[in-house]
């Protein structure tokens, strides 16, 4: 076999890669028990059918005669489509599995599969007549009109999933969150998080597995920021979020169980969809079980599914048209809306989900206080100064309010924006100069009285502030973190440079998407590994014996060409019996005579000619 071919082989067998040695070791591993369970339960009905005749049919000695294998399958009266694909099992599928073996001149059955199969047949596998004869189930379609409901339940789900995980996202862009030794989220960042996107604590943890397996957020160092993918995320359309997400999902299900899903055109329920699978597919295990459980796991969540059961996006996704699937699935999502009613009493209420743009503009000045598919947003003076830290203005606040008001610009809120504005930089926030070491931070203030406000406030304890003289307090943490803890405060504060101009901060890092970590691949090292063989004296002597013991242990005959005194060769027809001391012990089949051979004077050992 080529590389590619020998390692496309071993992916679909289960066995230990790190505790092969040399291609023997590889042989005993894949005719193991467990590791031939995984190979027959790759296998559908029909190529199952097609092997479990064929291990009847093989002789003694493994090979298979294509009259007996036509005669078997007549018994067990295989259908027409089953005879039809005997060819295509041993030319193709089953010489992949490496469960038979085709050398271009015959066909052979290893006594392993013949041996497991047997024990299996007629117990926790059907027989080979029942393979061969079982009709599939009756399957009913989900009606028309059921579909369409479950849709729009569906789209409903979808749509508050997508919501929360933006939700997600915008938070930990605000205020990152704290990774445990022990891992998962500390307690207070996953009550912080669970409200902020409105989901019960418990399910929080898969709300943010998702938003790390779409790149949305990533781990710098303790503390998950969000990426800059995720910043881009935000911002697009319901839909286009939802495609992301969808993706990811996808790209969870096994290939093999995509096209199972992809078959059928009509829509089943769960349980008729899995009694599909398992018919077709009556020794798959553990690869089919756990297929099913991803294709199953969140795809409520996403629309995908309703209690269970697909609904219509879901095919389409596995079948790879996420277009098509989030153009499905986005006509049931709500319309945005561009506009809002500006309230007299400072609340911004928007009459649908805000177009994501205009949303992300006006939570830079305004607090989020109630999100639904109609919104509230509050503006204080402290989200003011949050703006302008920013880089806002006055007037661009002002200006923005009025582009997407309903209502035109209230008088009170226009006179806190400039109240304000008024106030802002009545605290700065500097680095504090070398002489002032060890404080790193600098606060200062033309207003003694607010100095001493901040001097004794308990809400800033854990900042140590400590006077730097009449006007000026000292910390001993960064600027910006003394900055953040005051603006969360509600303090007028602004970030300076040591000439006294104002900086603006914002508190939204993003962090660089994670690159998709390289992942280790056992088989690959495996080949590489039984490639780069020593080829020593030693190494070649070792691998010898090992052919001749297993040819031994399978009282298998072989071609043993020996090295004669005058540099000839010749070639005998011998049934190892055993190996030691450096010899072979064998039966002369043409003699019928045993013989003892160095094995220093065996110069090839081959398969014995066909008879």
């Amino acid at each position: 076999m080529t590389r590619d071919e020998l390692a496309g082989a071993l992916a679909l067998r289960e066995f230990d890669a790190a505790a092969i040695r040399d291609q023997f070791d590889l042989a005993e591993a894949l005719l193991s028990a467990d590791s031939l369970d995984s190979a027959i339960g790759r296998l559908d009905r029909r190529h199952l059918a097609v092997l479990s005749a064929a291990t009847t049919a093989a002789g003694s000695d493994g090979v298979l005669d294509p009259a007996a294998l036509t005669a078997e399958l007549e018994r067990i009266e295989a259908s027409d489509q089953i005879r039809g694909i005997r060819d295509e099992l041993l030319d193709d599928l089953a010489d992949r599995l490496l469960v038979v073996r085709d050398d271009d001149e015959r066909v052979r059955v290893p006594s392993a599969v013949t041996t497991r199969l047997a024990a299996r047949l007629g117990t926790d596998l059907p027989t080979a007549t029942e393979l061969a004869a079982t009709p599939p189930p009756v399957l009913q379609p989900v009606d028309a009109v059921d579909r369409r409901l479950l849709a729009r339940r569906g789209a409903e789900a979808a749509y508050a999933t997508v919501t929360a995980t933006a939700e997600l996202v915008s938070a930990i862009g605000m205020q990152p969150a704290r990774e445990l030794a022990k891992g998962g989220l500390s307690l207070p960042d996953s009550k912080r998080l669970a409200e902020a996107t409105g989901v019960e604590l418990d399910e929080l943890p898969r709300l943010f597995r998702r938003a790390v397996e779409a790149g949305l957020v990533t781990r710098d160092g303790a503390y998950w920021l969000e990426s800059d993918l995720g910043g881009n995320w935000c911002l697009l359309p319901a839909a286009e979020r939802w495609k992301l997400l969808a993706d990811r999902w996808r790209d969870r299900i096994p290939p093999a169980l995509r096209e199972l899903v992809v078959r059928r055109t009509e829509v089943l329920s769960a349980a008729d969809f899995r009694a599909d699978v398992t018919w077709l597919y009556p020794a798959g295990g553990r690869w089919v079980d756990e297929g099913l459980d991803r294709l199953a796991d969140e795809a409520d969540a996403l629309g995908l599914a309703v209690d269970g059961n697909p609904v219509d996006p879901g095919p389409t996704v596995v079948a790879g048209d996420l277009d098509r699937a989030a153009e499905e699935i986005g006509a049931w999502f709500p319309t945005p809306v561009d506009k809002v009613y500006l309230q007299h009493d400072l609340s911004v209420v928007a009459p649908g989900p805000l177009a994501p743009a205009v949303d992300a503009r006006l939570r830079g000045f305004a607090d989020l206080e109630a999100r639904d598919l109609a919104s509230t947003y509050r503006v204080t003076a402290a989200s003011v100064n949050r703006g302008l830290a920013a880089g806002e203005s006055a007037e661009s606040i002002r200006a923005f309010l009025e582009s997407i008001s309903l209502t035109g610009m209230p008088q009170p809120l226009e006179y806190l924006v400039q109240e304000a504005a008024r106030r802002f930089g009545s605290v700065r926030v500097a680095a504090a100069p070398p002489s002032d070491a060890p404080a790193l931070a600098s606060v200062r203030s033309d207003d003694g009285e607010l100095i001493g406000t901040l001097e004794v406030d308990q809400s800033l304890s854990s900042l140590g502030l400590r006077r730097g003289g009449d006007h000026r307090l000292l910390s001993r943490f960064a600027p910006d973190l003394v900055f953040w803890a005051l603006s969360d405060a509600k303090y007028p504060v602004a970030a300076e440079d040591a000439d006294g101009r104002i900086l603006r901060l914002k508190r939204h890092r993003l962090a660089p998407a994670p690159s998709p970590a390289p992942r280790a691949d056992p088989v690959a090292d495996l080949i590489e590994r039984l490639s780069n063989g020593d080829g020593s004296p030693a190494t070649e002597d070792a691998w010898l014996a090992r052919q001749l013991e297993a040819a031994a242990r399978a009282k298998e005959t072989l071609t043993v060409t020996v090295r004669m005194p005058g540099g000839q060769t010749a070639d005998y027809l011998l049934a190892p019996a055993s190996v030691a001391n450096g010899r072979l012990r064998a039966r002369d089949r043409k003699a019928d005579i045993e013989r003892t051979l160095p094995l220093s004077a065996i110069a090839a050992v081959g398969p014995a000619p066909a008879e």
